[in-house]
C-alpha cells in the first residue's frame, strides 16, 4: 500500500491522477442485467472469469503509450493485473 500512495503522490504532482477507489470484496456484490425486456438482479458477481474488478483509478493521458506507462507502474506498486482502458466521451 505504502508503493500505491507513492505512486498516486507522483501521478497527482505530475497533473495525470483524477480519482481512484477501492471496491468491496466480491461478495457484496449485486449483478443488474437486462433480460429481454426485463431486469434481473441477482447476488453476484458470476462473471466467468477467475479475475474480477478489485478498485480502479482515473487518470489524463496524452495518449495510449503515457496511459500504458502509469499502468505499468500501478502494476509494479500493486502486483496485480491491469487493464487499461479509454473513457466513453
Amino acid at each position: 500500500m505504502q508503493d500505491l500512495e507513492a505512486l498516486n503522490r507522483e501521478m497527482k504532482a505530475a497533473g495525470a491522477w483524477l480519482f481512484a477507489a477501492g471496491l468491496h470484496p466480491t461478495d457484496t456484490a449485486t449483478v443488474v442485467r437486462r433480460q429481454g425486456t426485463e431486469v434481473l438482479i441477482t447476488d453476484g458477481p458470476f462473471a466467468e472469469a477467475k479475475e474480477h474488478l478489485g478498485g480502479f483509478t482515473v487518470i489524463e493521458a496524452e495518449d495510449l503509450d503515457a496511459a500504458l506507462g502509469w499502468a505499468g507502474k500501478l502494476a509494479r506498486a500493486t502486483t496485480l493485473p491491469i487493464e487499461v482502458r479509454p473513457i466513453q466521451h
